[in-house]
This record gives C-alpha cells, sequence and structure tokens, in this order.
C-alpha cells in the first residue's frame, strides 16, 4: 500500500512541474503573437 502512495505522489508532483512550465510557454506564445500581429509594441 505504501508503493501506491508514492507512486500517486510522483505522478502527482510530475503533473503540477509539467503544468508550471507549459504555463511559461503559452505565456510566451501569447505575448509573441500579440506582438507578431502588431496589436501592441515591444515596448
Amino acid at each position: 500500500m505504501d508503493t501506491v502512495w508514492l507512486f500517486i505522489l510522483l505522478a502527482s508532483a510530475m503533473v503540477v512541474l509539467f503544468d508550471f512550465t507549459n504555463g511559461f510557454h503559452d505565456a510566451s506564445n501569447m505575448v509573441a503573437s500579440v506582438i507578431a500581429s502588431r496589436a501592441m509594441s515591444p515596448v
């Protein structure tokens, strides 16, 4: 039973880490598309 909880915690930690790093990629893509469409200036 302890190994099951260890795997659940490990999987949960991996999911949280993936979501955290994926947020950085999503934010940079959003800013790049706004700048490329010239809706806003880079400054």
